[in-house]
């Protein structure tokens, strides 16, 4: 069967960043990779550190991203995956414990939800939502480590989730910027996460791994262990802050600093601007991941993604400022996107990683829901008959 004869799904991501707006679109075809069919990106002047400060300039962008990327496409798109960072973004740790509901108590998908839905109530501001509630790991009757507990039996079923909160003002005003050039907002999504998608293995989420996604306007941190996702964290410096302090150093303009550090150090003066900006960014990391998780072991290290991780030295800085093994991480697992295999498109990609599974996990939770209810179906009945009879 050739591809033209296959069903597929386009799916979109839109990385709003602080310095460029990027959106991909691609191909989805059933035990395939992800094909890349269409890419647009536009300078991002309109947001700092992942923020909107000027709202006509960033649904410009917008547009004008999603248009090249649908040109090239050949197809309109009507909703995305958005991807946000910002200092505007928190996060917390929580749990929750449920009673299983099924009868005979066999868990099933509905309890799953349930008990994510309680770990996912925790107190925040009035001015503050929701983003994220991620599984770390689950317990049934006290048995902890489970990573799924659909189709366990048990009575009471616990949930460690990691939860991400926003600001509803900077979500907001985020999707009205995406929806006032007609496109709609499938979900709104962290970017490390998004990136994770990307870059990392099953294998270094499950030994422990420290994501450092480094952008324009901000870093961004996240920790997984036990294929869990244990910390995230913003930190309010990029890659523009390395830019800004060539230009100081040198007396120079904006342009021409960024067009050195993209070059590479050309003198020692330049090195060691950008190593002080680098070491102070790394290590501000560093401390952040240790004060949350201070026992936290990084059994696969370090691995570096975004614009600014291709800095020159990035990998060996991080190196020794964390005292172990540092890798670049760039996207993998597509097809047709030879020119994006790259740090800097991390979160964008990742954004169609994330919402093929988003789609995926809907078709096979309505599946399950479907073999539940036959199952609490026929049970029912077999129960009933072989109850004896007055």
């Amino acid at each position: 069967m050739n591809w033209g004869e296959e069903r597929s799904t386009i799916i979109a991501g839109l990385d709003l960043g602080t310095t460029k707006i990027c959106a991909v679109i691609a191909e989805q075809i059933t035990e395939r990779p992800l094909r890349i069919i269409g890419v647009g990106q536009c300078p991002s002047e309109g947001m700092q550190r992942g923020a909107i400060v000027d709202a006509e300039k960033t649904m410009r962008a917008i547009g004008e991203a999603m248009g090249h990327a649908e040109l090239m496409a050949g197809v309109e798109i009507d909703s995305v995956y958005a991807g946000i960072s910002g200092e505007y973004i928190a996060s917390l740790n929580s749990t929750g414990m449920v009673a299983v509901g099924s009868e005979g108590g066999w868990i099933g998908a509905q309890d799953r939800a349930r008990v994510l839905a309680a770990a996912g109530v925790v107190k925040v501001s009035f001015d503050r939502e929701v983003l994220h509630v991620l599984p770390q790991e689950f317990a049934v009757n006290g048995q902890r480590g489970i990573l799924d507990p659909v189709g366990m039996y048990g009575v009471r079923l616990e949930a460690s989730v990691h939860v991400v909160t926003s600001s509803v003002a900077a979500v907001r005003n985020i999707c009205h910027s995406i929806l006032s050039t007609g496109v709609d907002v499938c979900r709104v999504v962290l970017g490390p996460l998004a990136s994770s998608y990307a870059v990392l293995s099953e294998d270094e989420q499950q030994m422990g791994v420290c994501l450092l996604d480094i952008g324009g306007g901000t870093t961004d941190v996240a920790v997984f262990a036990g294929k869990g996702l244990r910390h995230s964290g913003i930190i309010g410096l990029g890659g523009q802050n390395v830019t800004n302090d060539i230009g100081v150093g040198l007396r120079t303009t904006r342009a021409e600093a960024e067009q050195v550090k993209c070059a590479g150090a050309s003198s020692e003066t330049v090195a060691l601007i950008v190593e002080a900006r680098m070491e102070e960014i790394l290590a501000l990391a560093r401390k952040q991941v240790y004060t949350a998780l201070p026992n936290v072991a990084l059994g696969a290290g370090i691995v570096l993604t975004g614009g600014g991780a291709q800095i020159t030295g990035a990998v060996a800085l991080a190196e020794r400022v964390f005292g172990m093994p540092v890798r670049l991480g760039g996207p993998v697992g597509f097809e047709g996107a030879a020119d994006l295999a790259s740090p800097p498109y991390a979160t964008a990609l990742g954004l169609l990683l994330y919402g093929a599974e988003q789609q995926q996990d809907k078709t096979q939770k309505e599946a399950q829901v479907l073999v539940e209810d036959s199952f609490d179906s026929v049970f029912g009945r077999v129960k009933r008959w072989l109850q004896p009879r007055d």
